[in-house]
């Protein structure tokens, strides 16, 4: 299945193409720091939101006609998959996810399930909602967690601060691991898949827990995976944003694991990351979240520096390192949109 194109910023930016102005989306631009999605949230749980296609869609364009930016991202949770997979996933207040059967033996492997992807099908349904009602005024950016991000929650049982257990299984049992990580890439890759065939015309590839470890462990243990899934929804046709937060110090490697677009966190500077893969994917990123909460004249210094650091080479898509934090004033983050559209090399 391969997609017509759709024009676009975001997506010209995505194909490295020039741009009238830079393009700007935010990672969480749908969530608790907006009164219209805490009014929503107060009367359902997430999972329900997550699985009522009205409520997933209605929350993905709050920020479109709130905030004016260049692409909806789909809501959703990363964890999503690991239910059909045959795994208990609740959200527990102050712990946030937690699987009450994590995945610890060569047994809990082998009980994985790999056929039951169409019970996703609610996120399909989510966006094929959101993308009539855009009618084509923004993409919208579907998403799956990377095999090594989904693999450690379903290993921890939920977020960890050391992932010994999952460290552990990889330098014990590798035979074990990739197991574990095959089954990974054959349910988020046609997850993906299904993403696209919905309308997403992009798909973000989340590793938030990727900078747990060190480039030697990344190369032989993860990469591998996180290119195959790359390689099969780009075969697709939509482009592909690889995000690996905290991985400054592996970033080629990660860029070597593909993706048309590398996210960049906050914690390296973007112009050098971009030089070290010599420009060959667009980049993405990368103003601290928390500088969203400085005064005006700062964020927009900020927003400014960010914006001649990365030049006039197209293929830039302006965002935040991370997701946006709930205690972000709504008018902040309009602000750095308007500083965007407005910003004169």
């Amino acid at each position: 299945m391969r997609v017509a194109p759709m024009t676009s910023r975001f997506l010209d930016a995505c194909r490295r193409r020039p741009t009238d102005v830079r393009p700007v989306w935010f990672m969480r631009q749908a969530g608790r720091y907006m009164k219209e999605y805490r009014e929503i949230r107060s009367k359902n749980s997430l999972l329900e939101i997550c699985k009522r296609p009205d409520l997933a869609a209605e929350v993905t364009l709050q920020p479109i006609e709130v905030l004016d930016v260049d692409a909806a991202i789909i809501f959703a949770d990363l964890l999503l998959p690991v239910e059909p997979m045959g795994l208990k996933l609740k959200f527990v207040a102050g712990e946030g996810p937690v699987i009450e059967n994590p995945v610890r033996t060569s047994e809990d492997i082998d009980t994985l399930s790999i056929s039951n992807t169409d019970d996703l099908g609610y996120v399909g349904e989510s966006i094929q909602l959101a993308v009539r009602q855009l009618a084509g005024r923004v993409p919208v950016i579907g998403f799956v967690g990377a095999p090594f991000t989904m693999a450690s929650y379903m290993i921890e049982g939920g977020p960890s601060r050391t992932f010994l257990r999952t460290k552990q299984m990889m330098y014990r049992d590798e035979t074990l691991w990739r197991r574990l990580m095959g089954k990974l890439v054959d349910v988020l890759g046609p997850y993906a898949v299904m993403q696209v065939a919905a309308g997403a015309r992009a798909i973000q590839v989340f590793d938030s827990w990727v900078g747990a470890l060190g480039p030697d462990d990344y190369v032989r243990y993860v990469a591998p995976y996180s290119r195959a899934l790359i390689e099969r929804i780009r075969s697709t046709g939509v482009p592909v944003i690889h995000f690996g937060t905290g991985a400054g110090g592996f970033f080629r490697e990660l860029h070597a694991a593909g993706g048309d677009v590398i996210g960049v966190d906050w914690r390296i500077n973007i112009d050098q990351a971009w030089m070290d893969i010599s420009y060959r994917s667009a980049v993405q990123g990368n103003l601290d979240p928390a500088v969203l909460l400085a005064p005006l004249p700062e964020l927009k210094a900020r927003v400014h520096e960010l914006l001649k650091r990365t030049g006039t080479r197209p293929g830039h898509i302006f965002n935040l390192g991370h997701g946006i934090l709930p205690e972000t004033p709504v008018e902040n983050v309009k602000a750095v949109v308007d500083y965007v559209r407005n910003f004169k090399p």
